[in-house]
């Protein structure tokens, strides 16, 4: 008998979000009134200071505990990407398609998302101490690989690094809530268990404006018009292959390793992102304010978009599997 197909609502919102984004993108733009980057931020911060009100301090200790995870999830951001990426340069070295190549290259070893990885966890029911543990640190893991990544293969720069600013972002952005949640769990821990599903709405509110504002950015810096529609198209291609290839080698990694079902998300969803935030302050820091920077940013902006729209879908389904296993049991 046919199982009767259901479309998540939050998928519909996604797509819905899209289409505002391209018709109505007068909140997010660049001389908007509103201050949506600032919204955000405050929406991430609101994230972390209720995972850190949900959190015990017992869980938290469990999942930093999990070092297998941990360095599947790091190997993952940093090596096996990567390593993906770099076989291919002596096929374009010297060619048109360098330029290009190189971009992939910055997007695979730039650090994991936090928000929207950690969010992601939660709604599939994953290993949520461990997704905040990895997604936090994969930000000061990057500062110091992905310059190493790139070095070999930067003609002439002459820009030092700075990251202060990535710093800054980490703490008040994640750390400072998550310790600020945790202090006050109990004070407000019960509430916050009440307001579980009020809460995962919230969480949902903030994806939709990042991706609403990601894509308002997008429209408007008109990155789909800056190349021919055949190379858009194959690079949309690549890096949907590329995301999907890490995606299964993250699940036979975790499968080799004996991964249980939360942990498993975790890996795959960790381990297959990349962060359009850091990648707009590494870029500044390798590229300096070069014409080639838009184009750098390219892939990332495509990745950045399609990884939360992909993994949207997939955590809302792993999530109601496990709502409707446990209504089972």
């Amino acid at each position: 008998m046919l199982k009767k197909i259901r479309i998540d609502k939050f998928v519909i919102a996604i797509i819905i979000t899209i289409i505002i984004a391209y018709f109505f993108p007068q909140l997010g733009a660049s001389d908007s009134h509103v201050p949506l980057g600032l919204i955000s931020s405050l929406g991430i911060s609101l994230i972390f200071l209720f995972y850190g009100l949900s959190l015990s301090t017992t869980a938290l200790r469990s999942g930093l505990k999990n070092w297998k995870l941990h360095l599947s999830v790091q190997a993952s951001t940093f090596i096996l990407f990567p390593l993906l990426v770099v076989p291919f340069y002596p096929l374009v070295r010297d060619t048109t398609h360098e330029l290009l190549w190189l971009a992939f290259l910055f997007m695979a070893a730039l650090p994991s998302t936090v928000s929207s990885s950690v969010v992601m966890v939660s709604m599939a029911k994953g290993n949520l101490p461990a997704a905040i543990f990895n997604a936090s640190i994969s930000g000061i893991v990057g500062i110091m690989l992905t310059p190493l990544w790139m070095l070999p293969f930067i003609k002439q720069t002459e820009v030092s690094f700075d990251f202060s600013a990535v710093y800054i972002q980490l703490i008040t952005e994640i750390v400072i809530p998550l310790a600020l949640g945790l202090v006050l769990r109990r004070f407000f821990g019960i509430w916050a268990q009440k307001h579980k599903r009020t809460l995962s709405k919230f969480d949902k509110t903030v994806i939709l404006l990042i991706i609403y504002k990601s894509f308002v950015h997008s429209f408007e810096d008109k990155i789909f018009s800056s190349l021919s529609v055949f190379k858009m198209f194959t690079m949309v291609i690549l890096v949907i292959g590329l995301f999907f290839l890490v995606y299964f080698l993250t699940g036979w990694i975790g499968r080799i390793l004996k991964f249980n079902h939360a942990d498993q998300i975790t890996n795959q969803f960790c381990g297959t992102k990349k962060s359009l935030v850091h990648g707009t302050v590494f870029s500044e820091a390798l590229f300096g304010q070069t014409t080639i920077v838009g184009i750098i940013l390219l892939p990332l902006m495509f990745y950045h978009a399609l990884q939360i729209l992909i993994i949207s879908v997939i955590a809302a389904k792993k999530g109601r599997e496990q709502l409707e296993s446990n209504e089972v049991v």
